[in-house]
């Protein structure tokens, strides 16, 4: 099947590390199909290096932002302005049909009959459901299709500011004119929909497919004990991801995407990074996921600040900052230069 692909996109080193992840589940459940990541300017050489050895494909893309400022404040969530360089997918045109998936994906079982379905096959929103949710989506590449995505992203937007309100607009007969097109939601389950709906996740929930980590806090943003091989929620609300399901996620990357990370120099950087936020936190004493180190010296001394793409902008709240911090976007220039963690990082330790 050289001519269907699983694809996935990252826009940074933090999101690609749910794409190992996700590439390592497909492959983990026996594939058939090639795997494709876009990644784009500002994901680390290391760590594209790393996303070669699980994806058959790394191809680097440009950056769509949609720019939308209103909306995407509307939304609270200022990030997502990025998500339009997904639109580059409909470009793969050596592929006849393909399955995009968010890296905030972990797939459950084998899913390779998705590509028996039509474009634009896809889930309900668990949000909005007449809207279809775009991390996952079975879909065919198009040149007049893609061109046509662009023209409408510059002549009237989105109406979230980002990927999902674009292709809801595009594809908006999705809603009413075949079923056949309304994927399962075990096919793309929200984890964060689990808790308002929780008698149906009991009843079906044991037959899901693909979980999706909606929201802020992802998977990597908790913390993993190597010694008991537990995932620790300190400073995240629990109800916001299955704890099965966060388990399972950390149990792939430990086994399958750790091991890559580590042959890519990679693993102290990240440990380093994950100690210093939760040293904001106010949860110093941790045992890394990555490399099992307690202290934070030890993990300082490998802390590589200039691997984070994106600078935070100034005056931000402490809330922010660590979103921020989670995401990859620290500002190494200014209020979170060395200097200032080193003396964050004395304030604790005294």
């Amino acid at each position: 099947m050289t001519d269907q692909a699983f694809v996935t996109l990252t826009t940074n080193d933090a999101y690609a590390r749910g794409a190992l992840v996700l590439g390592s589940s497909l492959k983990r459940h026996r594939t058939t199909r090639r795997l494709v990541v876009l990644v784009t300017p500002q994901l680390s050489e290391p760590m594209r290096k790393a996303l070669e050895t699980v994806f058959d494909e790394v191809i680097l893309v440009d950056v769509l932002d949609s720019g939308d400022s209103a909306h995407l404040t509307l939304m609270k969530r200022p990030e997502l302005g990025v998500t339009l360089t997904k639109l580059h997918c409909w470009s793969l045109t050596k592929y006849s049909k393909c399955v995009f998936m968010d890296a905030d994906t972990l797939v459950l079982t084998n899913i390779d009959d998705l590509f028996e379905r039509e474009e634009l096959s896809a889930a309900p929103d668990p949000g909005w459901p007449d809207c279809f949710n775009s991390g996952v989506f079975v879909y065919q590449p198009s040149a007049q299709t893609y061109k046509q995505l662009l023209h409408l992203a510059s002549e009237r937007g989105s109406f979230d500011g980002g990927d999902q309100g674009l292709l809801n607009m595009y594809f908006s007969n999705w809603a009413t004119t075949d079923i056949r097109k309304h994927l399962p939601f075990l096919y793309n389950l929200s984890s964060v929909s689990i808790y308002s709906y929780l008698p149906a996740f009991k009843a079906f929930g044991g037959n899901a497919k693909v979980v999706h980590f909606l929201g802020r806090v992802k998977p990597w943003n908790y913390a993993y004990d190597p010694k008991t091989k537990s995932v620790r929620s300190e400073g995240h609300d629990p109800s916001m991801a299955h704890p099965e399901f966060l388990q399972l996620w950390w149990d792939v990357f430990t086994s399958s995407a750790l091991p890559v990370l580590q042959q890519c120099g990679l693993a102290t950087d990240t440990c380093a990074a994950l100690t210093v936020l939760s040293a904001w936190v106010g949860t110093l004493a941790f045992s890394c996921g990555f490399c099992g180190k307690d202290e934070a010296s030890g993990a300082m001394s490998h802390l590589s600040l200039g691997e984070f793409p994106a600078a935070a902008p100034p005056f931000v709240s402490s809330e922010e900052r660590k979103e921020r911090w989670e995401q990859g976007q620290a500002d190494y220039l200014g209020a979170d230069s060395f200097d200032n963690i080193k003396r964050k990082l004395d304030t604790y330790l005294q």
